[in-house]
Protein backbone atom coordinates (compact mmCIF):
# COMPACT_ATOMS: atom_id res chain seq x y z
CA UNK A 1 0.00 0.00 0.00
CA UNK A 2 1.34 3.40 -0.93
CA UNK A 3 1.21 6.18 1.60
CA UNK A 4 2.38 9.73 1.72
CA UNK A 5 4.98 11.86 3.36
CA UNK A 6 3.92 15.35 2.38
CA UNK A 7 5.08 16.64 -0.15
CA UNK A 8 8.23 15.13 -1.49
CA UNK A 9 8.65 11.46 -0.58
CA UNK A 10 6.49 8.46 -1.43
CA UNK A 11 7.12 5.16 0.29
CA UNK A 12 5.56 1.83 1.23
CA UNK A 13 3.92 1.17 4.57
CA UNK A 14 3.12 -2.39 5.55
CA UNK A 15 0.05 -3.85 7.15
CA UNK A 16 0.60 -2.66 10.72
CA UNK A 17 -0.52 0.83 9.68
CA UNK A 18 -3.81 -0.56 8.38
CA UNK A 19 -4.22 -2.37 11.67
CA UNK A 20 -3.58 0.87 13.60
CA UNK A 21 -6.16 2.87 11.64
CA UNK A 22 -9.39 3.47 13.55
CA UNK A 23 -12.66 5.10 12.48
CA UNK A 24 -15.36 7.09 14.21
CA UNK A 25 -18.76 7.78 12.64
CA UNK A 26 -21.37 10.30 13.75
CA UNK A 27 -24.75 11.21 12.34
CA UNK A 28 -24.41 14.75 10.98
CA UNK A 29 -22.25 17.88 10.95
CA UNK A 30 -23.60 21.44 10.55
CA UNK A 31 -21.66 23.10 7.72
CA UNK A 32 -20.22 26.59 7.70
CA UNK A 33 -21.69 27.35 4.26
CA UNK A 34 -25.14 26.15 5.27
CA UNK A 35 -27.07 22.95 5.84
CA UNK A 36 -25.68 19.82 7.39
CA UNK A 37 -24.04 16.67 6.13
CA UNK A 38 -23.91 13.13 7.39
CA UNK A 39 -23.14 10.51 8.27
CA UNK A 40 -19.50 11.50 8.75
CA UNK A 41 -16.66 9.06 9.32
CA UNK A 42 -13.21 10.20 10.44
CA UNK A 43 -10.22 7.88 10.18
CA UNK A 44 -7.54 8.40 12.80
CA UNK A 45 -4.50 6.97 14.54
CA UNK A 46 -3.35 7.40 18.13
CA UNK A 47 -0.12 6.98 20.06
CA UNK A 48 0.33 7.11 23.83
CA UNK A 49 -2.34 6.90 26.53
CA UNK A 50 -5.08 9.26 27.67
CA UNK A 51 -4.47 10.24 31.29
CA UNK A 52 -7.03 10.14 34.10
CA UNK A 53 -7.74 13.86 33.78
CA UNK A 54 -8.24 13.45 29.99
CA UNK A 55 -6.24 16.64 29.44
CA UNK A 56 -3.10 15.33 27.72
CA UNK A 57 -4.46 15.14 24.16
CA UNK A 58 -2.22 16.38 21.35
CA UNK A 59 -3.95 16.77 17.99
CA UNK A 60 -1.70 16.66 14.92
CA UNK A 61 -3.26 18.08 11.74
CA UNK A 62 -1.97 17.06 8.32
CA UNK A 63 -1.27 18.96 5.12
CA UNK A 64 -3.12 18.93 1.78
CA UNK A 65 -2.62 15.35 0.58
CA UNK A 66 -1.57 13.99 3.95
CA UNK A 67 -2.91 11.13 6.01
CA UNK A 68 -3.20 9.90 9.59
CA UNK A 69 0.27 8.37 9.69
CA UNK A 70 2.24 11.14 11.37
CA UNK A 71 4.24 8.63 13.42
CA UNK A 72 5.32 5.01 13.08
CA UNK A 73 6.00 3.41 16.45
CA UNK A 74 7.53 0.33 14.79
CA UNK A 75 10.07 2.42 12.85
CA UNK A 76 10.37 5.64 14.86
CA UNK A 77 13.70 6.67 13.32
CA UNK A 78 12.67 6.20 9.68
CA UNK A 79 11.78 9.55 8.14
CA UNK A 80 10.37 7.89 5.02
CA UNK A 81 7.42 6.09 6.57
CA UNK A 82 5.60 8.76 8.59
CA UNK A 83 5.47 12.43 7.84
CA UNK A 84 6.38 13.87 11.30
CA UNK A 85 8.10 10.75 12.62
CA UNK A 86 11.18 12.49 14.08
CA UNK A 87 9.03 14.80 16.23
CA UNK A 88 6.71 12.22 17.80
CA UNK A 89 7.54 9.45 20.25
CA UNK A 90 8.90 8.85 23.76
CA UNK A 91 11.20 11.68 24.82
CA UNK A 92 10.51 13.74 21.70
CA UNK A 93 8.64 17.03 21.61
CA UNK A 94 5.31 15.30 21.06
CA UNK A 95 6.17 12.85 23.83
CA UNK A 96 4.00 9.74 23.61
CA UNK A 97 5.03 8.72 27.14
CA UNK A 98 3.38 11.95 28.33
CA UNK A 99 0.75 12.81 25.73
CA UNK A 100 -2.08 11.03 23.95
CA UNK A 101 -1.34 11.94 20.34
CA UNK A 102 -4.16 11.86 17.78
CA UNK A 103 -3.98 12.42 14.02
CA UNK A 104 -7.09 12.22 11.85
CA UNK A 105 -7.67 12.32 8.13
CA UNK A 106 -9.64 15.47 7.32
CA UNK A 107 -13.28 15.60 6.29
CA UNK A 108 -13.19 15.49 2.49
CA UNK A 109 -10.11 13.28 2.41
CA UNK A 110 -9.55 9.89 0.85
CA UNK A 111 -7.58 8.05 3.53
CA UNK A 112 -10.54 6.65 5.43
CA UNK A 113 -12.51 9.79 6.25
CA UNK A 114 -15.74 10.68 4.46
CA UNK A 115 -15.01 12.44 1.19
CA UNK A 116 -16.10 12.59 -2.45
CA UNK A 117 -14.98 9.00 -3.09
CA UNK A 118 -17.05 7.67 -0.18
CA UNK A 119 -20.29 5.87 -0.90
CA UNK A 120 -23.48 7.86 -0.42
CA UNK A 121 -25.63 5.59 1.81
CA UNK A 122 -28.74 6.71 -0.07
CA UNK A 123 -27.61 5.96 -3.62
CA UNK A 124 -24.87 3.45 -2.93
CA UNK A 125 -22.64 5.39 -5.35
CA UNK A 126 -19.64 7.62 -4.64
CA UNK A 127 -20.65 11.16 -3.74
CA UNK A 128 -18.44 12.69 -6.41
CA UNK A 129 -19.37 16.33 -6.90
CA UNK A 130 -22.55 15.85 -4.86
CA UNK A 131 -20.26 16.05 -1.84
CA UNK A 132 -20.81 19.43 -0.15
CA UNK A 133 -18.21 22.20 -0.19
CA UNK A 134 -16.46 21.91 3.16
CA UNK A 135 -14.25 24.43 4.94
CA UNK A 136 -11.41 24.41 7.44
CA UNK A 137 -13.97 25.29 10.10
CA UNK A 138 -16.01 22.21 9.16
CA UNK A 139 -12.90 20.04 9.37
CA UNK A 140 -12.15 21.39 12.84
CA UNK A 141 -15.75 20.90 14.00
CA UNK A 142 -15.52 17.28 12.91
CA UNK A 143 -12.22 16.90 14.76
CA UNK A 144 -13.92 18.33 17.86
CA UNK A 145 -16.41 15.46 17.69
CA UNK A 146 -13.50 13.02 17.38
CA UNK A 147 -11.76 14.41 20.45
CA UNK A 148 -14.98 13.95 22.42
CA UNK A 149 -15.22 10.39 21.09
CA UNK A 150 -11.72 9.42 22.27
CA UNK A 151 -12.48 10.87 25.70
CA UNK A 152 -10.48 14.08 25.61
CA UNK A 153 -11.72 16.85 27.90
CA UNK A 154 -8.92 19.29 27.18
CA UNK A 155 -6.30 19.57 24.45
CA UNK A 156 -2.72 20.12 25.52
CA UNK A 157 -1.63 21.07 21.99
CA UNK A 158 -2.85 21.34 18.42
CA UNK A 159 -0.08 21.42 15.82
CA UNK A 160 0.14 21.30 12.05
CA UNK A 161 1.72 22.80 8.96
CA UNK A 162 0.30 24.33 5.78
CA UNK A 163 -3.44 23.55 5.65
CA UNK A 164 -2.77 21.74 8.93
CA UNK A 165 -1.54 25.06 10.30
CA UNK A 166 -4.81 26.67 9.23
CA UNK A 167 -6.64 23.99 11.19
CA UNK A 168 -4.46 24.62 14.24
CA UNK A 169 -5.20 28.35 14.08
CA UNK A 170 -8.92 27.67 13.70
CA UNK A 171 -8.85 25.45 16.78
CA UNK A 172 -7.34 28.29 18.83
CA UNK A 173 -10.03 30.74 17.67
CA UNK A 174 -13.06 28.44 17.63
CA UNK A 175 -12.36 26.58 20.90
CA UNK A 176 -10.23 28.91 23.06
CA UNK A 177 -11.45 27.29 26.25
CA UNK A 178 -10.21 23.83 25.21
CA UNK A 179 -6.70 24.35 23.80
CA UNK A 180 -3.68 25.06 26.01
CA UNK A 181 -1.09 25.47 23.25
CA UNK A 182 -1.29 25.86 19.50
CA UNK A 183 1.50 25.49 16.94
CA UNK A 184 0.86 27.08 13.54
CA UNK A 185 3.54 26.10 11.03
CA UNK A 186 3.87 27.70 7.59
CA UNK A 187 0.29 29.01 7.60
CA UNK A 188 -1.43 32.38 7.75
CA UNK A 189 -4.83 33.88 8.51
CA UNK A 190 -5.78 33.65 4.83
CA UNK A 191 -4.07 32.76 1.57
CA UNK A 192 -2.66 35.44 -0.69
CA UNK A 193 -4.18 36.05 -4.12
CA UNK A 194 -1.09 34.47 -5.67
CA UNK A 195 -1.54 31.27 -3.65
CA UNK A 196 -5.25 31.09 -4.59
CA UNK A 197 -4.24 31.53 -8.23
CA UNK A 198 -1.84 28.58 -8.05
CA UNK A 199 -4.59 26.45 -6.47
CA UNK A 200 -7.09 27.35 -9.16
CA UNK A 201 -4.73 26.41 -11.97
CA UNK A 202 -4.22 23.04 -10.26
CA UNK A 203 -7.97 22.46 -10.07
CA UNK A 204 -8.46 23.49 -13.69
CA UNK A 205 -5.90 20.90 -14.75
CA UNK A 206 -8.12 18.25 -13.14
CA UNK A 207 -11.41 19.68 -14.40
CA UNK A 208 -10.09 19.95 -17.97
CA UNK A 209 -9.08 16.30 -18.16
CA UNK A 210 -11.77 14.45 -20.20
CA UNK A 211 -11.52 11.53 -17.78
CA UNK A 212 -12.78 13.71 -14.94
CA UNK A 213 -16.32 13.13 -16.31
CA UNK A 214 -17.94 15.80 -14.12
CA UNK A 215 -16.51 13.99 -11.11
CA UNK A 216 -18.35 10.74 -11.84
CA UNK A 217 -15.35 8.60 -12.76
CA UNK A 218 -15.09 4.99 -11.64
CA UNK A 219 -12.31 3.97 -9.22
CA UNK A 220 -9.05 3.72 -11.12
CA UNK A 221 -10.50 5.50 -14.16
CA UNK A 222 -10.19 9.12 -13.06
CA UNK A 223 -8.35 12.15 -14.47
CA UNK A 224 -4.83 10.84 -13.99
CA UNK A 225 -3.13 13.36 -16.29
CA UNK A 226 -4.99 16.30 -14.77
CA UNK A 227 -4.22 15.24 -11.20
CA UNK A 228 -0.56 14.61 -12.05
CA UNK A 229 -0.22 18.07 -13.63
CA UNK A 230 -1.92 19.63 -10.60
CA UNK A 231 0.64 17.93 -8.40
CA UNK A 232 3.50 19.09 -10.61
CA UNK A 233 2.45 22.70 -10.20
CA UNK A 234 1.91 22.24 -6.48
CA UNK A 235 5.40 20.79 -6.08
CA UNK A 236 6.85 23.97 -7.58
CA UNK A 237 5.05 26.04 -4.94
CA UNK A 238 6.40 23.79 -2.17
CA UNK A 239 9.99 24.42 -3.28
CA UNK A 240 12.00 27.61 -3.69
CA UNK A 241 14.23 28.85 -6.48
CA UNK A 242 17.16 28.31 -4.12
CA UNK A 243 16.29 24.68 -3.41
CA UNK A 244 15.57 23.87 -7.05
CA UNK A 245 18.94 25.25 -8.10
CA UNK A 246 20.62 23.22 -5.36
CA UNK A 247 18.87 20.01 -6.35
CA UNK A 248 18.55 20.26 -10.11
CA UNK A 249 20.07 23.38 -11.68
CA UNK A 250 20.01 22.76 -15.44
CA UNK A 251 21.29 19.20 -15.28
CA UNK A 252 20.04 16.68 -17.80
CA UNK A 253 17.61 14.07 -16.49
CA UNK A 254 19.18 11.17 -14.67
CA UNK A 255 16.14 9.07 -15.59
CA UNK A 256 14.20 9.26 -18.83
CA UNK A 257 12.04 6.20 -18.19
CA UNK A 258 9.43 8.20 -16.25
CA UNK A 259 6.55 9.11 -18.53
CA UNK A 260 5.17 12.62 -18.61
CA UNK A 261 1.50 12.86 -17.52
CA UNK A 262 0.42 13.43 -21.10
CA UNK A 263 2.56 10.58 -22.37
CA UNK A 264 4.21 12.73 -25.02
CA UNK A 265 7.77 12.45 -26.27
CA UNK A 266 10.36 14.92 -25.03
CA UNK A 267 11.16 17.94 -27.17
CA UNK A 268 14.89 17.57 -27.22
CA UNK A 269 16.68 16.64 -24.04
CA UNK A 270 14.87 16.27 -20.72
CA UNK A 271 15.99 18.29 -17.70
CA UNK A 272 16.39 16.65 -14.32
CA UNK A 273 13.74 18.90 -12.75
CA UNK A 274 11.22 17.73 -15.36
CA UNK A 275 11.78 14.09 -14.48
CA UNK A 276 11.32 14.95 -10.80
CA UNK A 277 7.99 16.63 -11.49
CA UNK A 278 6.80 13.73 -13.65
CA UNK A 279 7.68 11.30 -10.86
CA UNK A 280 5.86 13.32 -8.21
CA UNK A 281 2.79 13.76 -10.40
CA UNK A 282 2.57 10.09 -11.29
CA UNK A 283 3.12 9.06 -7.66
CA UNK A 284 0.19 11.15 -6.42
CA UNK A 285 -2.13 9.56 -8.96
CA UNK A 286 -1.44 6.16 -7.37
CA UNK A 287 -2.56 7.23 -3.91
CA UNK A 288 -4.96 10.16 -4.02
CA UNK A 289 -8.44 10.95 -5.25
CA UNK A 290 -8.78 13.82 -7.73
CA UNK A 291 -12.12 15.00 -6.32
CA UNK A 292 -10.65 15.12 -2.81
CA UNK A 293 -7.88 17.28 -4.24
CA UNK A 294 -10.50 19.69 -5.58
CA UNK A 295 -12.38 19.93 -2.30
CA UNK A 296 -9.45 20.13 0.10
CA UNK A 297 -7.51 22.66 -1.95
CA UNK A 298 -10.65 24.79 -2.16
CA UNK A 299 -11.08 24.62 1.61
CA UNK A 300 -7.54 25.96 1.94
CA UNK A 301 -8.37 28.84 -0.42
CA UNK A 302 -11.65 29.69 1.29
CA UNK A 303 -10.16 29.89 4.77
CA UNK A 304 -10.19 33.28 6.43
CA UNK A 305 -9.89 33.11 10.21
CA UNK A 306 -11.82 36.38 10.55
CA UNK A 307 -14.93 35.14 8.72
CA UNK A 308 -17.97 35.36 10.98
CA UNK A 309 -16.30 37.84 13.34
CA UNK A 310 -16.41 41.63 13.36
CA UNK A 311 -12.76 41.85 12.29
CA UNK A 312 -9.50 39.95 12.23
CA UNK A 313 -8.66 41.53 15.58
CA UNK A 314 -11.93 40.28 17.03
CA UNK A 315 -11.16 36.75 15.86
CA UNK A 316 -7.61 36.77 17.18
CA UNK A 317 -8.72 38.27 20.49
CA UNK A 318 -10.43 34.95 21.17
CA UNK A 319 -7.09 33.10 21.28
CA UNK A 320 -6.27 32.03 24.84
CA UNK A 321 -3.70 29.38 23.94
CA UNK A 322 0.01 29.91 24.17
CA UNK A 323 0.72 30.22 20.46
CA UNK A 324 3.84 29.42 18.46
CA UNK A 325 4.03 30.54 14.84
CA UNK A 326 6.77 29.01 12.69
CA UNK A 327 7.64 30.61 9.36
CA UNK A 328 10.14 29.53 6.71
CA UNK A 329 12.59 32.00 5.21
CA UNK A 330 12.24 30.72 1.64
CA UNK A 331 8.49 29.91 1.65
CA UNK A 332 6.59 31.84 -1.00
CA UNK A 333 3.33 29.89 -0.67
CA UNK A 334 2.89 31.08 2.94
CA UNK A 335 5.53 33.86 3.13
CA UNK A 336 7.44 34.11 6.39
CA UNK A 337 6.66 37.82 6.67
CA UNK A 338 2.95 37.06 6.75
CA UNK A 339 3.36 34.32 9.37
CA UNK A 340 5.39 36.76 11.49
CA UNK A 341 2.74 39.46 11.00
CA UNK A 342 0.03 37.07 12.20
CA UNK A 343 2.00 36.32 15.36
CA UNK A 344 2.42 40.05 15.94
CA UNK A 345 -1.33 40.59 15.55
CA UNK A 346 -2.09 37.94 18.16
CA UNK A 347 0.36 39.65 20.52
CA UNK A 348 -1.10 43.07 19.74
CA UNK A 349 -4.56 42.03 20.95
CA UNK A 350 -3.19 40.58 24.17
CA UNK A 351 -2.33 37.02 23.17
CA UNK A 352 0.75 35.03 24.14
CA UNK A 353 2.41 34.51 20.76
CA UNK A 354 5.97 33.70 19.72
CA UNK A 355 7.39 33.69 16.20
CA UNK A 356 10.30 31.49 15.11
CA UNK A 357 11.68 31.28 11.58
CA UNK A 358 13.35 28.29 9.97
CA UNK A 359 16.45 29.42 8.10
CA UNK A 360 16.04 26.94 5.28
CA UNK A 361 16.39 27.00 1.50
CA UNK A 362 13.76 24.28 1.11
CA UNK A 363 10.71 26.50 0.77
CA UNK A 364 7.31 25.50 2.11
CA UNK A 365 8.43 21.88 2.49
CA UNK A 366 11.04 22.76 5.11
CA UNK A 367 8.69 21.83 7.95
CA UNK A 368 8.87 18.25 6.62
CA UNK A 369 12.64 18.18 6.17
CA UNK A 370 14.44 20.42 8.65
CA UNK A 371 14.09 18.17 11.68
CA UNK A 372 16.75 19.78 13.86
CA UNK A 373 15.44 23.29 13.20
CA UNK A 374 11.85 22.15 13.72
CA UNK A 375 12.75 20.55 17.02
CA UNK A 376 14.59 23.67 18.17
CA UNK A 377 11.61 25.85 17.16
CA UNK A 378 9.11 23.63 18.96
CA UNK A 379 11.21 23.60 22.10
CA UNK A 380 10.89 27.36 22.42
CA UNK A 381 7.47 26.51 23.88
CA UNK A 382 8.92 24.46 26.75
Amino acid sequence: MVTHIEHDVVTNVETERANALKTFTFDALPLQLGGSFGPVTLAYETWGTLNAAADNVVLITHALTGNTHAHDAERPHDTRVAWWNPLIGPGRFFDTSRYFVVCSNVLGGCYGSTGPSSLDPVSGQPYGMRFPVVTIRDMVRAQRRLIEHVGGRRIAMVAGGSIGGQQALEWAVAYPELVDRVIVVAATAALTAQAVAFSEVQRQAILSDPRWQQGNYAPGEGPEAGLAIARMLAMITYQSEESMEMRFARREARRVDIASPGGYADLGKRFDVEGYLYYQGNALVQRFDANSYLYISRAMDLYDVSEGYASLEAALRRVRSTALFIGIRSDFLFPAARVRWLAEQVSAVGGDATYVELDSPHGHDAFLKEWEQMNDALNTMK
